[in-house]
């Protein structure tokens, strides 16, 4: 067993300290703040520098333990609910906290940005998350890359664990983040279908900035059924990011060769991108430790131009299993994984990077555009 003691000593000596214990035996401890509980997920790294409000609300970690490589973290604080017109969140990437904890090197307890309205550590203890700082987060990424991403627990320093851990992509984590029911935003004159698979706030924004009519479908409800139903037209579907194992949810699979054989004009992202390389006739797999973060660099394979794009996702598309009327257009630059997919001659495209950012670069942005000039 491996064992990380706390690089950072405090004054007072009785404040409560947790412990994160990996399924392959390390154990790391420092001291505790949030919310003081045990809690368990798949510990994962990201390497963004801020945007911590916007990544703690993404739908995409759903049941993870976050390492975040940045050293400093809550030192700009969270900010108050703000709605727009649409009801949607001006700040936050949806409703909750989706996270299962949070361990960073540093956390500032003391915070200030205009629109701060509470502490990081106030705003876990609200959804019951908590967090570890004062711990050497460079030597815990270190191992997360050499030994890859594993479950892992989040206890009390002074109890032991159980041997048996949870690991996310066993279950379908879809599911329990897309909405139950039908939503209708904005009055453009083209309509879109939405299948929520955790989709981001700020993916709702991008369209209804583009003056598009969107409607937000449950992750396993058939937009061409409620087409038929409602006696209305939808000029595309667009098939969203969300957690976990893509091979969980062959009912959103479905939809997406429903789309295909209606030649609608599809557009995917992250997960969607998943589900396309599926729907398509690929296979998926799972990545070492995945890409999360703001500084994914990601080549155009037509332009050869590379984009630094916003990323959160632990599979991707095998691209030796596409079938040849389908072609890979955009790659990491890292790790030449696929980063987006595109059918050749009919209006069927995803990239697996964020183009909506939020946290991270809008350089990418100009794809909801591309998809709006499908319609």
């Amino acid at each position: 067993m491996i064992v990380y003691k706390a690089f950072a000593e405090y004054n007072t000596a009785d404040m409560d300290k947790l412990t994160l214990t990996l399924k392959d035996g390390t154990q790391i401890t420092g001291k505790a703040f949030g919310a003081f509980k045990e809690s368990e997920g798949e510990v994962v790294f990201t390497t963004g520098m801020v945007g911590y409000p916007e990544s703690l609300t993404d739908p995409s970690f759903k049941d993870q333990i976050l390492v975040i490589t940045f050293p400093l973290v809550g030192n700009y604080g969270v900010p108050a609910e703000e709605l727009d017109e649409e009801g949607i969140s001006k700040f936050f990437e949806s409703n909750r906290m989706h996270i299962k904890g949070l361990i960073v090197s540093d956390y500032s307890e003391v915070y200030s940005h205009w629109k701060a309205a509470k502490s990081l550590s106030d705003w876990m203890r609200e959804y019951d998350v908590p967090g570890i700082t004062g711990v050497d987060t460079r030597a815990l990424t270190q191992l997360l890359r050499e030994k890859g991403s594993q479950p892992g627990k989040i206890h009390p320093t002074d109890t032991e664990p159980s041997k048996e851990f949870y690991d996310p992509n066993t279950v379908n984590l879809v599911a329990r983040v897309s909405p139950t029911e039908i939503h209708e935003y904005g009055k453009g004159r083209k309509h879109v279908a939405v299948v929520d698979c955790g989709v981001k706030n700020n993916t709702l924004r991008s369209f209804l900035s583009r003056g598009l009519k969107i409607t937000r479908f449950p992750w396993n409800s058939n937009p061409f059924r409620y087409e038929e139903a409602k006696g209305l037209k939808f000029d595309g579907v667009f098939f969203s990011n969300g957690p976990g194992d893509p091979e969980n949810m062959p009912e959103t699979v479905e939809i997406m060769k429903e789309c295909f054989e209606r030649k609608i004009p599809t557009f995917g992202i992250c997960l969607g991108t998943q589900i396309m390389g599926l729907a398509a006739g690929a296979r998926t797999y799972k990545l070492k430790y995945g890409h999360r973060g703001q500084n994914q660099p990601c080549i155009d394979t037509a332009t050869e131009r590379c984009y630094i794009t916003s990323q959160n996702h632990g599979f991707a598309v095998d691209p030796r299993k596409l079938p040849k009327e389908w072609e890979v257009s955009f790659l990491n630059a890292n790790d030449e994984c696929v980063e987006g997919i595109r059918h050749k001659t009919l209006p069927f495209f995803s990239v697996q990077f964020h183009p909506e950012a939020t946290p991270g670069p809008t350089d990418t942005a100009y794809l909801f555009d591309e998809f709006v000039s499908l319609l």
